[in-house]
């Protein structure tokens, strides 16, 4: 392969986690800029933000691969009147182009829950679509198994229900998932994890004897995204193509430390 374009990695974050697999709500694919554009580096993002475009024209990189999609809505006009309107204005007018991976990434094998159950030290792992479960390393009291969450996922955790009560099987969805609670308990989760945890699911889990835990929508789903841009490097390489591959630095609400250094 000795001219890569938007694309060819669009093709093969395909082959990862399928486009046609996401949710009909969703908007993932090729969003902004030219498909036969040569791609010159690739920035990984949770969100496309003004700082998440510093950073890749800091790397030199013409291309950015993110969780989240924009225009979840249908939009009328592109003006910098709005936020998603600026970013979309200046990703053009700086000829970056904007790739969104979300609910096809998130029930992927080896995609964004995936991730986060390795990233949590889960054994036997078993579940499809968006819920994942898995047994613990050690049984834990929940209220030990919250800091434990918290190292894991460089957060802070939150706990609903009673820190006595021991875990072995934990269940977890990423991002706003806590309504598949109900899945993980069929598995045989006796906790659950979520970013966020909506009000009425918090109370369904306690009436049920299952403490669950809030961990923050951008430290569930980040772990996926270095997983994707992992792949994507090991597709790469297998046909010999050399490329700047990068991960966003910026934080869920502007710049923040990552724990992991450029390719």
């Amino acid at each position: 392969m000795n001219r890569l374009t938007c694309g060819d990695v669009l093709n093969l974050i395909h082959q990862a986690a399928p486009f046609d697999t996401q949710e009909p709500w969703d908007n993932s694919g090729f969003l902004v800029g030219e498909k036969g554009r040569e791609v010159t580096g690739i920035l990984f993002a949770l969100d496309v933000t003004q700082n998440v475009i510093d950073e890749a024209a800091a790397h030199g990189a013409n291309l950015i691969v993110t969780h989240h999609p924009l225009m979840f809505d249908p939009i009328r006009r592109v003006t910098d009147e709005t936020f998603e309107g600026r970013l979309i204005l200046r990703l053009i007018r700086e000829g970056v182009g904007l790739i969104a991976c979300h609910t096809c990434l998130d029930r992927a094998p080896g995609g964004i829950n995936d991730a986060l159950a390795e990233c949590c030290a889960l054994l036997d792992v078993e579940g499809e679509g968006f819920v994942r479960v898995g047994t613990l390393p050690v049984p834990m009291p929940a209220g030990e198994l919250r800091e434990y969450l918290s190292a894991a996922l460089g957060d802070t955790v939150r706990l609903m229900g009673d820190p006595a009560r021991t875990v072995r099987r934990l269940g977890m969805c990423s991002g706003a998932g806590s309504g598949e609670w109900e899945e993980a308990a069929t598995l045989g989760a006796d906790a659950f994890l979520s970013g966020e945890v909506k009000h009425h699911h918090a109370l369904a889990m306690a009436d049920a004897g299952l403490p669950c835990f809030e961990c923050g929508h951008f430290a569930t789903e980040q772990p996926g995204i270095f997983a994707l841009a992992d792949a994507l490097q090991t597709a790469l390489n297998q046909v010999e193509y050399k490329l700047g591959i990068y991960h966003s630095r910026a934080g869920a609400y502007g710049a923040g430390p990552d724990p992991r250094q450029a390719d």
